[in-house]
């Protein structure tokens, strides 16, 4: 019977025979967690499952299939902070002007936080939506108030009484 291996470099190894196997696994080249394919069946098993090789291989436990995974990436909390910032000044549900200004400060601290990380964090694209969003937003505020601001003056020009 013949067998291939999932190597810890990831290339496949095989078709090799079961003594080949446990001579690999007596260097510890071929642990309980290494995939195995055994011609002939239908999917790839791990070593450590297989009666010929359960006795040299370390026992499987649940935890021992996880291989080292790396830690998850922590999202910028300036970030988050501009993304919300930049949604409420967008909306209008907010006083604009506040709100636009401290969304742009929140992103752009992100984007230069994000860029110097390490380890490397997430939270890039929040901190450009923020800086577009607040952008918007305090433009937005900025033309209404221009609006408001000429309408109002020319209806008190046309209001007053020049006699």
């Amino acid at each position: 019977m013949n067998y291939r291996i999932v190597g810890q470099d990831g290339k496949i190894y095989g078709p090799v025979v079961a003594e080949k196997i446990r001579e690999w696994l007596a260097q510890g080249r071929v642990d309980a967690r290494t995939a195995i394919f055994v011609d002939g069946a239908a999917d790839w098993t791990f070593v450590g499952l297989l009666p010929e090789f359960s006795p040299q291989a370390t026992p499987l436990t649940p935890g021992s299939l996880r291989r080292d995974l790396a830690p998850a990436q922590k999202t910028n909390g300036f970030a988050t902070a501009g993304f919300v910032c930049g949604l409420l000044s967008c909306c209008g549900c907010c006083c604009c002007f506040p709100v636009s200004f401290l969304g742009v400060i929140f992103s752009i601290v992100a984007m230069v936080q994000i860029k110097s990380s390490h380890p490397p964090q997430n939270g890039w694209g929040l901190a450009v939506a923020g800086l577009i969003c607040s952008i918007l937003g305090l433009l937005a505020g900025i033309i209404i108030n221009l609006i408001n601001i000429l309408t109002h003056s020319a209806n008190s020009i046309n209001s007053f009484n020049w006699n």
